[in-house]
């Protein structure tokens, strides 16, 4: 997985970072934006615009955040 988004886009959902994605890798739900591990190119396009900081590479997730890892690739296990 390359990039994680975390609990700053809960109810937020600015959409900026589907906007700019160029292999349209994120989804949104009700709750969230999820980012697809599978699809994603790890060009960090949608770190670079989230206007609420809500994404970071997988391994700089913060550690308050880390459960949003495990949360991401639930969402896309789920849709399998």
């Amino acid at each position: 997985m390359a990039f994680v988004i975390t609990s700053a886009c809960e109810n937020e959902k600015a959409g900026e970072c589907i906007e700019t994605c160029p292999v349209d890798c994120i989804v949104e739900d009700q709750l969230q934006m999820y980012i697809d591990p599978d699809v994603c190119i790890d060009c960090g396009a949608c770190e670079a615009v989230c206007p609420v900081e809500a994404i970071y590479p997988e391994d700089e997730v913060p550690e308050s955040e880390q459960k949003y890892i495990q949360i991401n690739r639930d969402f896309f296990k789920s849709k399998s």
